[in-house]
């Protein structure tokens, strides 16, 4: 059976195009020309780019040109999966179109390459829908994004409120410069500014220049290591009050640290304690001027003893121990005045109290215990127990000769309610003890030692060796050092 591949070629409903190797128009089929919307007189014998012009410096002409001289020069089959080529319409207005296009070389009966069959089909309408698929998974990635700004933008919300209800100020600084970029409003209201974001430290406060701070600033980013401020005192001038006022801070400068380790700016937060730091100057200075009365008292006291004592028999004697237990007293009393009247450390007290009653021999009485802090009523109460041990052992003790010497030594024992301090005072190489036959006035003033703290629980064992003494201090908890917040720790 003959076939008529023209006729066949022909009446197809896709679109064929045959060039010749000029790119000449040699002949094509009906849906060619519908497609192309062109008839046969004018585009045949006329060259490709002739009857579809298109600028030489677009991607269509390059590709559509590339791909025809590939055939030519190869003598095989080129494609082009997507192009866009747009075509005139009759009106003369041009349609946008994209094509996929085959090119075919054709070859005569010597197996010479004669025309090249361009098979086109219009993909515009699917190019659409893929732009339209596009479109919708970018939109579903800009809601995506949005959704997670919108997110982002609640967390940095959040976040500036949290910075600007900080329990103190707070501000950044940017770069070398201390640039300031963001600043709370008790920063605002500490410096007496209102706008300073965008300036560097030196134009927002300078007067802080000649104090030193932007120095600490410098080396605060030059090292990468914070700087901590404690009770330093600055000027600043408020520019919304427009007074001059000395403030007192305690504060940071810490580094921002990057990735690589490198410095990108400084973060300062800090407290206002101006109040506070007065208030401690003003009780420091009446706590100094109760500690000068009391050993004016005290001074007083002994004068109206010595005058009591003088016409008494031994008054001489009973004067000295009267003394040396108002000296006892004024030891404590200065201890305590260090610490402001409130808790102080047993090692301190007890070291005073025996440096006061012996001098040097206070070499010869090892102390031994774990740190720990007595209320102040308990501190004088011990005071006095280790002051009557002290005199004790210089008249008839361990330290009435050359050789002898003492041991004190505490525990601390943590119980449910309360906290016991256990202390010993042991003597050892002294004249050989006796046990006393009738209980004296220093013996009565240890067992009474703590007043008001209650029963000491004092034990006496006169062993021949040396003289035992061990005794309790029951502080409820709160009473003691727990009242404070205890600073040392524990045993």
């Amino acid at each position: 059976m003959n076939i008529d591949f023209a006729t066949l070629i022909g009446s197809s409903p896709n679109p064929y195009v045959l060039l010749d190797r000029d790119l000449r128009i040699a002949w094509m089929n009906d849906a060619y020309l519908a497609t192309t919307m062109r008839t046969r007189d004018s585009i045949l014998g006329r060259k490709i780019f002739d009857a579809f012009p298109s600028d030489p410096a677009t991607e269509s002409f390059r590709q559509l040109d590339e791909s025809l001289n590939r055939v030519l020069a190869i003598s095989q089959v080129d494609e082009i999966a997507l192009i866009r080529y747009d075509i005139e319409r009759p009106d003369g207005s041009f349609a946008t179109r994209y094509w996929s296009a085959t090119h075919t070389p054709v070859f005569d009966d010597a197996g010479e390459m004669r025309f090249i069959l361009q098979h086109t089909v219009d993909v515009t309408e699917l190019h659409k829908l893929r732009q339209l698929r596009d479109e919708a998974n970018l939109i579903r990635r800009a809601e995506t994004i949005q959704s997670r700004n919108e997110s982002l933008l609640e967390e940095s919300r959040r976040l500036h409120q949290f910075f600007e209800q900080a329990p103190g100020f707070v501000a950044v600084f940017g770069g070398p410069e201390h640039i300031f970029r963001m600043a709370n409003a008790a920063y605002l209201e500490l410096v007496g500014r209102k706008e300073i974001v965008g300036l560097t430290v030196a134009q927002a406060l300078p007067e802080v220049v000649p104090q030193g701070y932007i120095d600490l600033l410098d080396e605060v980013y030059r090292t990468g290591e914070p700087y901590l401020g404690r009770r330093e005192r600055v000027t600043l001038h408020s520019e919304v009050s427009g007074s001059t006022s000395e403030r007192v801070l305690n504060f940071v400068f810490q580094p921002i640290l990057g990735d690589d380790e490198d410095t990108s700016g400084i973060i300062v937060q800090g407290y206002d304690v101006t109040d506070e730091a007065a208030f401690e100057e003003r009780q420091a200075m009446l706590i100094n001027e109760l500690q000068h009365r009391v050993k004016n008292t005290i001074a007083v006291v002994q004068v109206l003893a010595k005058q009591s004592f003088r016409d008494l028999a031994d008054g001489e004697s009973a004067m000295a121990i009267y003394s040396s237990r108002l000296m006892a007293l004024s030891a404590a009393h200065g201890v305590l005045t260090q610490g402001s009247w409130g808790p102080a450390p047993i090692r301190e007290i007890v070291e005073a109290t025996i440096g006061a009653a012996c001098g040097d021999l206070a070499e010869r009485v090892e102390v031994r215990g774990p740190d720990y802090m007595l209320d102040p009523e308990s501190a004088l109460g011990l005071t006095m127990i280790v002051h009557e041990l002290t005199t004790n052992a210089l008249k008839y003790g361990a330290l009435s000769n050359d050789s002898g010497g003492v041991e004190l030594r505490w525990t601390i024992a943590d119980c449910d309610t309360e906290d016991h301090v256990h202390v010993i005072w042991r003597e050892h190489g002294g004249p050989k003890v006796e046990p006393p036959r009738n209980k004296g006035f220093g013996t009565r003033l240890i067992e009474r030692g703590l007043g008001s703290r209650g029963s000491t629980g004092v034990r006496f064992d006169f062993a021949e060796e040396g003289l035992v003494c061990a005794f309790e201090i029951g502080l409820a908890k709160g009473e003691s050092s727990a009242q404070f917040g205890r600073p040392f720790a524990k045993f």
